[in-house]
């Protein structure tokens, strides 16, 4: 009775959803403005939704509203609520028409450019209807998106642990990372290199403080070796790229990149064995959200891609 009474029959979705709304607005005369109602409409549906809870959720400040200890833990749950119906709405819709909807994948910049790209394309010849939202990023980014639900799952690289009663971690398959060079490099033609004699060249690295400007600083010391002048630092996948196809630059790459979902048409893996152990590329989601169809079908695509990868090593 106290559920039906106090929660159930008390609290309306369209007051979360105001509530959301002046949150991310700052106050409530731009959460008005924004979805077209009056202040006193706002305010009062706020004013119904802390009385149906018992607490304050909002503390009213000069600058204009942010939530309480009370607003957070509401919006956090609600956020879930909302995700989960927004899900019922495309199981709804897949059940209409199974071949159509919507899936948000993120990934890093080197995935997104060769293992996601190659998934895509297959499940995109199944269901041509299918409309794939790609969001790339720095990994701790993407875990943010993934835990407030902008996208579905992550295609990653598993760095160390995850918490592991919040998310799931499928592998695909193992992926290390390789020094890159293009194919006019005369590096290329060695057979035997050692990480050593390479220390001299002309380097396009990530900054070492980065998720994979940390993997080529481990690689070089766990050589005994100091990390080489970087003739130029950038993230920038696409850069560091282009300036090896010059055949004067080296760089560290993912193997993938080179090989999925072809052959690099100028790119090439020189002879060298990185001291390290890479995690391996898996999709990670969160345990206790409910996947779409659609959602499902990209990541059975992805363990029909990964497969033959997976039996490369």
């Amino acid at each position: 009775m106290q559920w039906t009474e106090r929660i159930g029959r008390r609290i309306k979705l369209r007051d979360l959803h105001v509530l959301h709304t002046v949150v991310q607005a700052g106050s409530m005369t731009k959460a008005a403005h924004d979805m077209a109602i009056s202040v006193p409409v706002v305010s009062k549906a706020i004013a119904d939704l802390e009385h149906a809870v018992g607490v304050r959720l909002l503390e009213r400040n000069p600058q204009g509203v942010e939530p309480t200890a009370y607003g957070r833990v509401l919006l956090g749950r609600s956020l879930v609520a909302f995700d989960e119906l927004r899900q019922g709405i495309k199981d709804i819709e897949f059940l209409g028409d199974p071949t159509a909807g919507d899936v948000r994948i993120g990934s890093t910049i080197p995935l997104a450019a060769s293992f996601v790209s190659a998934v895509i394309d297959r499940l995109s010849r199944r269901y041509p209807r299918v409309v794939f939202h790609v969001a790339t990023g720095e990994a701790v980014a993407l875990r943010r998106d993934l835990n407030e639900r902008r996208v579905d799952l992550l295609i990653v690289r598993k760095f160390g642990p995850f918490a592991e009663e919040q998310l799931s971690f499928e592998t695909l398959y193992e992926n290390p990372y390789v020094v890159a060079a293009g194919i006019n490099n005369p590096w290329v033609r060695r057979r035997r290199i050692g990480l050593a004699d390479l220390v001299g060249e002309l380097w396009a690295l990530p900054p070492p403080d980065s998720a994979v400007g940390s993997v080529a600083v481990e690689a070089f010391r766990a050589s005994g070796l100091e990390v080489p002048h970087a003739t130029v630092v950038a993230f920038a996948h696409e850069m560091r790229i282009n300036l090896l196809r010059t055949g004067r630059y080296l760089t560290i790459l993912p193997q993938s990149v080179l090989r999925v979902p072809d052959k690099h048409p100028f790119l090439s893996e020189l002879n060298v064995k990185l001291p390290i152990v890479s995690g391996p590329i898996g999709i990670l989601t969160l345990k206790r959200r409910t996947l779409s169809p659609v959602a499902q079908l990209f990541i059975d695509c992805a363990h029909e891609v990964a497969e033959p990868l997976a039996r490369r090593r």
